[in-house]
């Protein structure tokens, strides 16, 4: 098992130096270290997130919650995503959930799911494959599923808030349930090799620690009201989002639980400053939603 601090090295040696300079680079390390500070690993549990949920209540007894702990499974028997849909969480996936503070002010704070949906896509390219991001943060490879994120708020007993973020990637797992087939796939699938999946937990660790320090580094700019500086480094970061996701342009169906309650069809313009979803209507009209989701429309 990989200690703290090797993420933390591995974060720096795949952190954007020659961009920020030695400096601005350091702070944004310092400001994403806190990921992966404490990591519990067991061999099978329910859900991660529940986990995080009951170690919430404990620390709340004697202290406050270690922001960055996170909590590994190798595999989750009551696995769910958003809207409460199964996960197929067997053996060989890499399964795991953390929390992270919300100090943020809301307009960074909406940029979270984002800052993970980037550093899960970044670590499946890793492997070889060129996976992109569907808006909020999927992420899949031609169409088919590879990573899912699920990203909750917590209040705590002594009102604190915390985001809670679940990660699932398929990685050595090859079988999937028959309604999965054409849905989802694996990096095994995908490329043939066998992955270590400590090494592969390290380095999305490290790239959820650059993210979250670079997220954290622009609101900090923001705040000394240095503007120019700090809208230079919170568009960096959805800039990334955009290299990385194929959602603009295409035409979608939007809705809350798309699924089963579809809203309306419109095109994916772009991402606003706070991660929104900015949509044109057939009519022309601009809208741009925050929550809920979208399905890309076969052919369009």
């Amino acid at each position: 098992m990989f200690s703290h601090s090797s993420i933390c090295r591995l974060a720096r040696e795949t952190s954007q130096a020659t961009v920020y300079g030695t400096e601005t680079t350091e702070r944004i390390l310092r400001y994403g270290a806190p990921v992966g500070c404490r990591i519990e690993h067991h061999p099978r549990l329910g859900r991660c997130m529940d986990r995080l949920r009951n170690l919430v209540a404990e620390s709340s007894l004697t202290s406050s919650m270690a922001t960055g702990t996170v909590v590994r499974a190798d595999e989750l028997s009551d696995s769910s995503g958003r809207f409460d849909r199964s996960w197929h969480a067997p053996s060989g996936g890499l399964y795991l959930a953390l929390v992270w503070a919300d100090t943020f002010l809301p307009e960074f704070s909406r940029l979270l799911p984002l800052a993970t949906g980037i550093a899960c896509c970044e670590t499946v390219n890793s492997c070889g494959v060129d996976a992109r991001i569907k808006w909020v943060n999927d992420v899949h490879v031609q169409g088919e599923k590879v990573a899912g994120i699920l990203s909750e708020m917590l209040i705590g007993p002594d009102d604190e808030r915390f985001h809670l973020i679940g990660i699932g990637i398929n990685v050595n797992n090859t079988k999937f349930p028959e309604e999965l087939q054409t849905k989802a796939t694996g990096l095994r699938l995908l490329t043939g090799q066998y992955f270590d999946l400590d090494e592969l937990c390290c380095l999305l660790l490290a790239r959820l620690q650059w993210n979250f320090g670079l997220l954290c580094y622009a609101e900090q700019q923001m705040l000394a009201e240095t503007h120019s500086e700090g809208d230079q480094r919170e568009n960096l970061l959805l800039q990334r989002f955009r290299e990385l996701s194929d959602t603009q342009g295409r035409t979608v169906q939007y809705g809350y639980d798309v699924q089963k309650k579809p809203l309306y069809r419109a095109t994916a313009v772009d991402i606003d400053p706070e991660g929104g979803l900015i949509m044109r209507l057939e009519d022309g009209t601009l809208l741009t939603e925050y929550s809920g989701e979208i399905l890309y429309l076969a052919g369009e």
